[in-house]
């Protein structure tokens, strides 16, 4: 189970003292699971020291904004996780679409840097990780390498990144800006389609051992952060909203697969409220639905492949998007052209124009994929559908930038607004979306098989064990397990002390 991330108990116990000893020298302590859960147990000094810590800062205090409940400036805590509720004016269904806005998150402005600190995390206090001497290796298609980057700096270990060549200026140009060395960026072929080839490097990294690969796709950190912290995050969301209106339901989570990090937020909300889990892909790829191949440009997302911390057999739809209609959107979504029909053509209330700034593509995508959804389903004013948008658009202004150049080489004016509009967002079909059965789950569950037991080593029984809710129910029981060995490590380094905080 090491390789899996599963550790109950320490390793290798020369590498947890000495670790203990650095992160006492450097002054870094650690958030418990049910801190960045339900952050308004932070210990009241450590809220206070943070108050003079920046968002962007390398300062380790920023581990615990590693939250949902950050305000607008990234500095500030809330009591409710921000959020959208979509109008119908932009949606053209009379459901309620939730979205939460993963910008707020710190460093990055992406919910990956709560991914990456619950890989990471675990191993460096079971001493699976050792920082004096070991790199930890980042593998993505998105934001992933950035968070994994950002955490690994935090905890003053070395932090490398593998990402495809292709991906947008805007990751490169951060990334270039956080790494020890150039040489940390590791670019292999292709772009977000190309995920076997960031395997393959991985794997060649992987024959030295100081080398720690945090596979996302197979990493059950991941999904364990995003069940508890995001799941809840979404639970509190959907609360509020019932208390201000009787009736309301939570009918549906909808998310991107790519690593099937954020996902595990479906089962989470499925055991609370019994809602249905939509699993998200790109349609010009599309595994899932079709057992298919191929690529496109809805970054971050990943494809070709099932991964392994994907529950499959909780999942309840599959829904396809085209990179056509994220491409489009972001060109509606963020340009003065674009804003000014949905505000004087369409009646978009400004609330909901000013969170556009944080739907990047692959947010854009989930949004999409809940309209489909609400759409199948015939939802109603008293039915929420949640998503999640999982980064800004800031990201992507150099792809906004070929976008309109591919899409619109004359121009984008108001009638290729209205066009936008009427193909992407009235125009939105319920085609390219499976409803599944039985006999569909166990297909998709089969086919992450030649991936992970015959291409990457995992064993049959570990793969296998997937199948049945109960494995899932025990992994989650690890957690609790995990909160006390970071309050013990905690204790050990004697940080959260000096700050005043009693733990």
């Amino acid at each position: 189970m090491r390789r899996l991330g599963l550790e109950r108990e320490i390793v290798d116990r020369g590498v947890y003292d000495r670790t203990v000893e650095r992160f006492r020298q450097r002054k870094i302590a650690l958030p418990t699971f049910a801190e960045l859960t339900e952050p308004a147990t932070i210990p009241p000094a450590i809220r206070s020291a943070l108050s003079g810590v920046g968002p962007d800062d390398a300062d380790p205090l920023n581990l615990f904004r590693v939250h949902w409940h950050n305000d607008g400036a990234r500095t500030g805590f809330v009591e409710l996780p921000e959020h959208v509720v979509l109008p119908a004016e932009l949606t053209g269904t009379p459901a309620r679409i939730v979205v939460l806005l993963a910008d707020r998150f710190p460093i990055i402005g992406a919910h990956k840097v709560l991914a990456t600190y619950g890989c990471l995390a675990p191993r460096v206090i079971t001493g699976q990780f050792d920082p004096t001497r070991d790199k930890a290796v980042w593998p993505s298609t998105g934001n992933y390498c950035r968070g994994g980057v950002a955490v690994s700096r935090l905890m003053d270990c070395h932090g490398v990144a593998i990402l495809p060549e292709g991906m947008s200026r805007e990751r490169f140009e951060w990334l270039e800006s956080w790494v020890e060395d150039p040489s940390d960026i590791v670019r292999t072929p292709g772009t977000e389609s190309n995920v076997k080839e960031i395997y393959d490097e991985c794997n060649a990294m992987a024959v030295d051992p100081t080398n720690v690969i945090f596979n996302q796709f197979s990493e059950f950190g991941n999904h364990l952060a995003h069940y508890f912290a995001t799941g809840r995050a979404v639970e509190e969301v959907v609360e509020s909203m019932t208390r201000v209106e009787d009736g309301l339901v939570l009918r549906a989570f909808v998310s991107a697969t790519g690593s099937a990090g954020t996902i595990a937020a479906g089962d989470y909300l499925k055991e609370r409220f019994g809602a249905k889990i939509a699993a998200v892909e790109a349609l010009e790829c599309p595994t899932m639905l079709l057992n298919g191949f191929g690529e496109h440009n809805i970054q971050g997302i990943g494809d070709k492949h099932i991964p392994l911390i994907h529950n499959v057999m909780s999942t309840d739809f599959v829904i396809d998007v085209s990179d056509r209609a994220t491409d489009g959107l972001n060109v509606l979504f963020n340009t003065d052209v674009g804003r000014r029909y949905l505000s004087e053509r369409r009646s978009v209330p400004d609330a909901a124009l000013g969170s556009l700034g944080s739907f990047g593509l692959s947010s854009i995508c989930n949004v999409l994929a809940a309209i489909k959804l609400a759409r199948y389903e015939e939802l109603g004013p008293s039915d929420v559908v949640a998503t999640v948008a999982t980064d800004g658009a800031p990201m992507y202004s150099s792809e906004l930038e070929i976008a309109l150049k591919r899409l619109h080489p004359d121009g984008f004016d108001e009638v290729a607004a209205a066009a936008a509009f009427g193909e992407h967002l009235a125009g939105a079909t319920t085609d390219h979306m499976l409803e599944l059965s039985g006999e569909d789950r166990e297909r998709i569950f089969n086919l992450g098989y030649y991936t992970w037991v015959e291409q990457q080593g995992v064993s049959s029984e570990e793969f296998r064990a997937r199948r049945d809710q109960a494995f899932w129910r025990e992994t989650r029981s690890i957690v609790a397990e995990w909160d006390e060995m970071i309050s013990e490590f905690n204790a050990r380094t004697g940080v959260l002390a000096q700050y005043g905080a009693t733990g």
